[in-house]
């Protein structure tokens, strides 16, 4: 149960504000957002998505440069209203295809229908974008993708680089596009996080993907599919006990309502009529060894007096064919660090290096990695006092996020996409996109 609910821009401006209950003062999205912005200030970093201000709790969530807020004085279930505000801002993004400023204040009125189709004095009533099409009748104001601005200040309150490839479909799912028609269209996308921790010896101590099939349906007459997946699928770590190397073994997987598992375990074959919007069809998680796609190397000694010098190396261990892009290397340094100079190799394109003076943290971003290559930074650390302790305790970890497009670290792949369409004379657009992402990349030095 929540008593408010509103979306704020970059700015701190109330784009749409939604009042339920009563029960939380009016001037709560002006107490949320300066909270919010001046939390780093404690030096904390980024404001938590649930805390609580003179008995009212605060939920948030970011996306695409928007902060989806709900507000309650009751104690309720946090992971709850994260899902549900998750899952309102996708509700929102399918109905008007873009999810920016702009759109949501050309599409207020719609907007505002949703949201009371969606929650009743604070209990949520749906939240299907199939069901929501029986009750909202207001046509969404198209929003040209193309003419987009970039969101400039908004990149504080988003990460670019994890953001779901899913976004790249800016259309609605209610609209027609030009001439009434719609283009017959299915977008999979096969999406994986990774979670990996180096040793100082280079040895992977902890390893895990969390992958989620996503699909987002713009087929008319709600027709069947087929997604088969790789043969050699195994679920469980028990599973048979002598897979081939090259198999793939997930840990567990949960499944859409609408997936059919009828020849699952006969031919790894998914059957499913898709529901309007964007949902995911499947999610898993592996813990067997996998490839890692970049090997971490990092070493920081004594260079003089108040000296030293950090030696970062990085590796892409994926195919040449390939190519990593908006990749980050952070490593904290000592606190009394008071300057770095950064030495790059030759010829090196697209590198950028900063300290960070008020964190004490090296950053090293690169724009893009091909697989194979090998890439160093050395960087000369000059500080304020001499080390009394180990200066290796006192520094680290490297940590690295990165984007890898048509890359999956679990070999998962989809073989093939079947659509059973009444009319052979139908031109159906079948895509299907994978991408790699860091979730946590962590090197102990």
């Amino acid at each position: 149960m929540i008593s408010q609910f509103f979306v704020l821009s970059q700015r701190g401006d109330n784009i749409v504000f939604r009042d339920y209950r009563g029960e939380v003062q009016k001037g709560s999205a002006e107490v949320f957002f300066r909270k919010v912005k001046f939390w780093k200030e404690d030096g904390e970093g980024d404001a938590p998505p649930v805390f609580n201000v003179d008995g009212v709790n605060y939920f948030h969530v970011k996306v695409a440069g928007l902060l989806f807020v709900a507000t309650t004085r009751v104690n309720v279930s946090p992971s709850l209203v994260l899902e549900l505000l998750q899952r309102i801002a996708r509700v929102i993004k399918d109905y008007l295809g873009v999810l920016n400023e702009d759109s949501f204040r050309k599409n207020f009125v719609l907007v505002y229908e949703l949201l009371d189709e969606v929650i009743d004095f604070g209990y949520v009533k749906t939240t299907s974008t199939e069901v929501l099409k029986s009750y909202v009748f207001n046509e969404p104001i198209v929003i040209d993708a193309a003419r987009l601005p970039s969101l400039g200040p908004a990149a504080i309150f988003m990460k670019g680089a994890k953001r779901m490839p899913g976004t790249a479909v800016t259309k609605s799912v209610v609209a027609n596009e030009h001439g009434g028609r719609k283009r017959e269209e299915i977008f999979v996308d096969i999406i994986e996080k990774i979670s990996l921790t180096f040793s100082s010896s280079g040895y992977i101590l902890t390893s895990e993907i969390d992958g989620t099939i996503q699909m987002k349906s713009y087929l008319s007459g709600n027709p069947e599919i087929r997604l088969a997946l790789n043969d050699d699928l195994s679920i469980g770590r028990d599973y048979g006990g002598s897979s081939g190397s090259g198999s793939v073994v997930l840990d567990d997987c949960n499944f859409h309502e609408s997936v059919h598992l009828d020849s699952f375990d006969i031919d790894r074959t998914l059957t499913l009529v898709p529901p309007d919007g964007e949902f995911p069809v499947m999610n898993y998680r592996m813990t067997q060894e996998f490839r890692p796609p970049f090997r971490i190397n990092a070493l920081i000694e004594e260079a003089g007096p108040l000296k030293a010098e950090v030696i970062l190396k990085v590796r892409a261990e994926f195919s040449s064919s390939i190519n990593a892009n908006t990749i980050l290397v952070e490593m904290p340094l000592p606190t009394y660090t008071t300057r770095v100079t950064f030495e790059l190799e030759p010829g090196a394109v697209g590198n950028t290096t900063d300290f960070k003076e008020a964190n004490k943290r090296l950053e090293w971003g690169l724009k893009k990695i091909v697989g194979g290559s090998e890439h160093t930074l050395r960087a000369k650390l000059t500080f304020s006092q001499e080390s009394h302790g180990n200066i290796v305790k006192e520094s680290g970890p490297v940590s690295m996020t990165f984007t890898i497009p048509m890359y999956t670290a679990s070999r998962l792949q989809v073989k093939y996409l079947q659509i059973a369409k009444k009319s052979k004379t139908d031109n159906l657009y079948r895509w299907v996109r994978y991408v790699t992402q860091a979730n946590s990349y962590v090197a102990r030095l």
